[in-house]
């Protein structure tokens, strides 16, 4: 049984353009896996902490040498890992902020690459075997020609660390203008439907 570990960014709610598009993703995998499962990770509700002091000094101490303090001070990184590592797939939405990721995925990001668990002493990454769909929104367009082509770092940051820690399939569905829904020159069922060959690839595939 396929299992699919969504991780969902904007704060947005029902109004968030990469939260609708991922339903659609969402949706289509079910259809294409009858049977699997879908875990959702919601970093919005998770209120994802950065990373902290207490945190670095457990991350450097090596588990047989931790104490509760600082097991507690892993055990959401060590779930989220967890959650990663369950996976078959994963699918993240994103929104796009001043043009890069907002700082609850940065924050999620900075919790699952772990050395001697995701990431190997020797640089290698430990998670194989898994497929990825990055699904971005953007308010921006970044396509040949675009002045600001050269700012389109949410997605290229986000394929390098899944690259890090050996996620190298990785399919990116961007949604870009998405701000044209909000200023409400199209409807959020018509941009849906613009990328719905885009999503039902990546979700079947």
């Amino acid at each position: 049984m396929s299992k699919l570990l969504v991780i969902e960014a904007s704060p947005r709610g029902a109004s968030s353009v990469s939260r609708n598009l991922m339903q659609s993703f969402v949706s289509n995998w079910k259809t294409a896996h009858p049977g699997g499962e879908v875990l959702v990770r919601d970093l919005v509700e998770t209120s994802m902490p950065h990373i902290s002091m207490p945190w670095l000094a457990a991350y450097f101490t090596p588990p047989e040498a931790q104490t509760p303090e600082m097991k507690d001070a892993l055990k959401l990184s060590d779930e989220l890992v967890a959650e990663l590592l369950s996976a078959d797939e994963i699918a993240i939405s994103t929104p796009v902020y001043n043009y890069n990721i907002p700082s609850n995925l940065k924050s999620w990001v900075d919790h699952i690459v772990r050395k001697g668990i995701t990431l190997g002493f020797d640089g290698a990454g430990l998670v194989t075997g898994v497929k990825a769909s990055l699904i971005v929104a953007s308010g921006g367009t970044y396509g040949e020609g675009s002045p600001i082509a050269d700012r389109n770092i949410a997605p290229q940051y986000m394929k390098l660390l899944l690259g890090v820690i050996g996620i190298t399939d990785v399919t990116v569905i961007h949604g870009e203008a998405a701000k044209n829904v909000d200023m409400g020159e199209t409807s959020m069922a018509d941009f849906i439907a613009a990328h719905t060959d885009s999503l039902i690839k990546a979700a079947t595939v």
